[in-house]
C-alpha cells in the first residue's frame, strides 16, 4: 500500500553523492542464467573501478517481502555510500515507478513495490526519488529487464558520482509492506509475525530488542502455532533443560525461534506471516 512520508518542500538541502564505489546486488535471478552477469556488465561499462558485492540472487521467485527482510538484514554491513541494487520485480514493464532512495547513509536502487519498504520505514529521514532520466538508461529499453536496462545503469552513474537528484523528482509516497512494529493488542501482550525463515529453519519474527527488554526475558512466555516457549538462550547450541525449541536474539536484531541442531520451522510447521505473541507473566 503506498504511505506517505513527507510533504513536499519540506527539505530542499542537496544529497551527497556516493563515493564509496561499492555497488551490491540482491535479485530472484538465480544463478543458471544470463541475468546476473549481465547486469554485472552493464555496471562494469558505466564503472570500471566499481566494486561489485553479491548480496544474494537466490531470493524465492517474485518474494518481496523475502527480498525486503535481507536488504534490511544486510546493509549495515557495509559502508556508508554503498549503493545498493534490489531487483524482484514481478511489477517490471507496467506503470510501477523506478526510484532511487537515500535512507541512513545509503542509497538504494529498484522498483517502488516494498523491496525497500523495511528501510524506509527504520531510517526515517529518508529521501525517495522517482527515476524517470531515460538517458541513463540502456537503449533499446527492454520491458521485461528492467534490472539491466534502467537500475544496472541508474547504480552506475550514481557510483560516478551523480546526484540523486539528477535522475528525476523527489516523490513522497511509496509502496509499503506490512509494518515491521508489532502491536500491543492489550497490556502485557505483544503480536508480531514471522517474518523470515532462515537456511537453519530459524523462524525471525519483527519482535526487536526496543519492544521486549532482556529485563523482561523471565516474564515473558512465546506462544507459536499453539506451542508455549519459555527458554531464553544466549547461542543455538547451548543446551538449557529438555525442551527442543527457544527463543534467542538473533544477528539481524530480531527475536528468532529456533531449535538445537534442528529445523525450529520443521518442528512448529511455520511458514511466514504466522502470528507469533508474547505474554508476561
Amino acid at each position: 500500500m503506498p504511505s506517505k512520508t513527507k510533504k513536499q518542500g519540506d527539505r530542499v538541502k542537496r544529497l551527497p553523492v556516493s563515493l564509496s564505489g561499492q555497488i551490491t546486488l540482491l535479485s530472484d535471478f538465480g544463478n543458471q542464467d544470463y541475468f546476473v552477469g549481465a547486469v554485472k556488465g552493464v555496471i562494469a561499462s558505466i564503472n570500471p573501478a566499481a566494486s561489485l558485492i553479491d548480496i544474494t540472487h537466490e531470493i524465492p521467485a517474485q518474494d518481496i517481502d523475502a527480498a525486503a527482510f535481507t536488504i534490511l538484514a544486510s546493509y549495515r554491513s557495509f559502508a556508508p555510500g554503498t549503493i545498493h541494487v534490489g531487483v524482484v520485480d514481478p511489477g517490471v514493464g507496467t506503470a510501477r515507478k523506478p526510484i532511487l532512495a537515500f535512507a541512513g547513509g545509503h542509497f538504494f536502487v529498484g522498483p517502488d513495490n516494498g523491496i525497500f519498504s523495511y528501510i524506509l520505514e527504520k531510517e526515517t529521514d529518508h529521501r525517495v526519488f522517482h527515476v524517470t532520466a531515460q538517458k541513463y538508461f540502456c537503449q533499446p529499453l527492454s520491458n521485461t529487464f528492467h534490472g539491466r536496462d534502467v537500475f544496472a545503469p541508474v547504480a552506475a552513474h550514481l557510483s560516478n558520482g551523480l546526484s540523486p537528484e539528477s535522475f528525476g523528482e523527489e516523490i513522497f509516497d511509496t509502496v509499503r509492506l506490512p509494518p515491521l512494529v508489532p502491536t500491543a493488542p492489550k497490556p502485557g501482550e505483544i503480536k508480531g509475525r514471522i517474518l523470515h525463515i532462515d537456511h537453519f529453519g530459524n523462524c525471525v519474527t519483527n519482535i526487536d530488542r526496543s519492544v521486549l527488554e532482556r529485563s523482561n526475558e523471565d516474564r515473558a512466555k512465546v506462544m507459536i502455532k499453539g506451542k508455549k516457549i519459555e527458554s531464553f538462550r544466549e547461542s543455538y547450541a547451548e543446551r538449557k533443560g529438555k525442551k527442543s525449541l527457544f527463543a534467542i536474539w538473533g544477528s539481524a536484531g530480531f527475536l528468532e525461534i529456533s531449535a538445537c541442531n534442528r529445523s525450529a520451522a520443521k518442528i512448529l510447521k511455520a511458514r511466514r506471516g504466522d502470528s507469533v505473541t508474547i505474554e508476561f507473566v
